[in-house]
């Protein structure tokens, strides 16, 4: 009874509160979807990102778990750690989902106020015998993804936490000139990488003028001379000749709007739709200059991360801006630490399973690796004569290397991985299992414990993965050596604004971000940049460049069909009326990495931008050079070689041969029947001819 009141109660709070003054926010809407905590002492991170338009002194944290029916509660516990200090602990109950709720406030965010940390440990027993409930498959907790951030918003005052600094985590769009020149795309491109860096998931991208009026935080870009007069006006700040500019614009709209809210009904999340006047907050950043000179210093200035986290007010004007990086042997990048990973220190104590975990990309290479050596040093407690104690490194979810742990608490492992085991995205886990001897269990049970060095534990690519041809498994580490140019067709150029974005990003989505590249139109391109530069381009497949990539798997000056190795049907036709990009990498002239993006169809935005992000999925072949995409989210990879039979040239084969192609089986079909009509002709005369000579 005093569950349900104080559920009613909670209810009656949400009803209450304006729309806009609190959002929530369930763990499955960050990616965390009933996810188990294992073992007799278990634990879970999790970390999400706060906006900044939160007010976190009245905001909630509630936690809904499932136990495992085999626990006994009275001897179960659950601890809800914030900022790495502890907030809540409990015994479990006999319910089947339980509840946790804990205040937040500003002090529990992290130093940059960027995200909320919450860890939550367990101490699980099935039984009063420890040492029997050691390794128990039953001993588990699972955090329901309906658990969710009730997060306040400062109704009174929106902006006072918002500047250049962090409002790229509030951004949802990017807005362009309707006739874009070569440096509008660039300001687009640059954009949007910054923004994907935020973690934002959809970015959209709009031309001037198709903005709709449910997008109110988004990115502007464009000189000031050609911004709309009404977006030009809000504009505060007057950049002289040759300077860049950043501008935060900031106002409050009164709009009446459809809202729905997640209330909380019988411990499960339901959407309530309402129509509700509102005070809602939009922001516009304006990325612009004062003359093409100062524009192209405001785009230098959104690739250096140091400039963009120091700027704390709402506009900067740029004198100068560069992005110099020289490269040393050190940063060259063969060898990585867990540091420089994103690995932190992590003290571990317990029994059973310990595990850390570590991601890693080829692309953090400075080349695609066929080796790579996993070194790890730890420190740990030092084991009784008949503890056992084992280390384990699991690649992918495959354990690839165990060793035993002994009592000299000192750890120097490595083990070498091949091409075949690592991937373009890869997950490391680093575990250490502790069992106490039998005899020892009670006294042994908090006494072991562990630690991985991370500034002494590394990856180290041994060989560069080097093959005739280039395959998108190589994508992007194939483009950072030397200087990269995107090129766009002029006509299209409007509808690859996104794409490019994806280019950037990708280029640039490693632990030294240092890619730079040149933007150029088409018809500006000579045969000296083909030979010399590394080439990214994104085409109308009727481009006179395309011409110039005689190495190209595919050429689009015929008809050409693709087919289906497996089963032999046509997967793709140059003249689909669905709308496809087609993706294919492939070596240059003079050896150097070439990238060719083309689009058909209607909608020509939506399916450079789908190829352009299927290619950097991880994939799961190691030589696929071309991607075909549509809008639909439909994909096939495809390895073609020149001796390969699963590409056809339409227009090469003659119209006999064309007519053969097309209508063989029946004209096979037409000769089989007159074979037999004939073989039935000629039996039918011998038949008549022997019932003569018989009369």
């Amino acid at each position: 009874m005093n569950r349900f009141l104080t559920l009613l109660a909670f209810i009656l709070i949400l009803a209450k509160l304006p729309s806009s003054a609190q959002v929530v926010a369930s763990f499955k809407s960050y990616g965390h979807d009933d996810d188990p905590i294992n073992g007799m002492s278990g634990s879970s991170s999790y970390f999400f990102k706060i906006d900044p338009l939160v007010e976190m002194n009245g905001s909630k944290l509630v936690i809904y778990f499932e136990p495992s029916r085999a626990l006994v509660p009275n001897n179960s516990f659950i601890n809800v750690i914030i900022a790495d200090r502890p907030v809540y602990s409990g015994r479990l109950t006999k319910d089947s989902i339980q509840k946790v709720a804990v205040d937040l406030s500003r002090a529990d965010l992290s130093n940059d106020g960027k995200y909320l940390k919450v860890q939550i440990k367990t101490l699980l027993n099935i039984s009063d015998d420890k040492c029997r409930d050691l390794d128990n498959p039953a001993m588990w907790i699972k955090i329901k993804g309906y658990s969710y951030l009730s997060l306040n918003r400062n109704t009174k005052n929106f902006f006072s936490n918002i500047n250049i600094a962090n409002c790229f985590d509030s951004k949802r769009a990017i807005v362009y000139p309707a006739n874009p020149t070569l440096k509008d795309l660039k300001a687009v491109a640059w954009a949007y990488a910054r923004m994907k860096k935020t973690e934002i998931k959809n970015i959209q991208v709009f031309e001037e003028g198709h903005v709709p009026d449910t997008v109110r935080n988004y990115i502007m870009v464009g000189t000031l001379g050609h911004l709309p007069a009404p977006m030009r006006s809000m504009i505060r700040v007057t950049p002289q000749t040759g300077q860049g500019l950043f501008y935060l614009a900031k106002r409050v709209l009164n709009v009446t709007d459809s809202v729905i809210k997640m209330v909380d009904v019988k411990n499960h999340l339901v959407p309530v739709r309402t129509v509700e006047n509102l005070v809602v907050p939009s922001e516009i950043l304006y990325i612009t200059g004062a003359d093409d000179e100062g524009y192209e210093k405001t785009i230098t200035s959104l690739g250096n991360m140091n400039i963009l986290n120091s700027t704390f007010g709402d506009y900067l004007v740029i004198d100068h801006a560069e992005n110099t990086f020289f490269k040393t042997v050190d940063q060259n990048r063969s060898k990585l630490t867990f540091k420089q990973i994103g690995g932190v220190t992590n003290f571990m104590s317990g029994i059973g399973s310990l595990k850390s975990v570590y991601n890693f990309k080829n692309s953090d290479f400075s080349f695609t690796p066929k080796e790579v050596e996993i070194s790890i040093t730890a420190n740990y407690s030092s084991l009784n004569p008949n503890d056992r104690g084992f280390f384990n490194i699991y690649l992918n979810g495959l354990l690839i290397n165990s060793e035993k742990l002994d009592a000299s608490g000192k750890l120097k492992t490595s083990v070498t991985i091949n091409r075949y085991q690592h991937h373009k995205y890869n997950t490391l886990e680093a575990e250490f299992r502790f069992y106490p001897s039998s005899g020892n269990c009670m006294n042994s049970f908090t006494n072991f414990f562990a630690e991985i060095d991370v500034d002494k534990s590394y990856l180290e690519s041994k060989n560069p993965f080097i093959t005739n041809d280039l395959s998108f498994y190589q994508y992007p580490e194939a483009f950072n050596s030397g200087s990269t140019h995107i090129v766009v067709s002029k006509r299209f150029s409007k509808y690859a604004a996104a794409a490019m974005g994806e280019v950037v990003y990708e280029l640039n989505n490693n632990i030294n971000a240092n890619n730079f590249p040149v933007f150029q139109y088409s018809d500006d391109v000579t045969t000296s940049d083909i030979k010399k530069y590394n080439i990214i381009a994104l085409l109308s497949r009727d481009d006179k460049l395309l011409g110039e990539f005689p190495d190209a798997p595919i050429k689009f000056d015929k008809k050409f069909r693709l087919y289906n190795n497996d089963n032999n049907q046509v997967v793709y036709a140059l003249n689909d009326s669905v709308s496809n990009g087609l993706a294919q990498i492939f070596y240059g002239r003079a050896n150097n990495a070439t990238m060719v993006l083309t689009a058909t169809g209607k909608n020509l935005a939506e399916a450079f931008l789908a190829v352009s992000k299927s290619i950097t999925e991880q994939l799961s072949t190691l030589s696929s050079n071309v991607c075909i995409s549509d809008v639909s989210g439909n994909k096939y990879l495809f390895n073609i070689s020149k001796s390969g039979d699963n590409l056809e040239y339409v227009d090469t084969k003659s119209a006999l041969s064309r007519f053969w192609e097309s209508y063989n089986l029946y004209i096979l079909l037409g000769i089989l029947i007159l074979i037999l009509l004939s073989f039935l002709y000629v039996r039918s005369r011998v038949q008549k001819s022997q019932d003569i000579m018989n009369d």
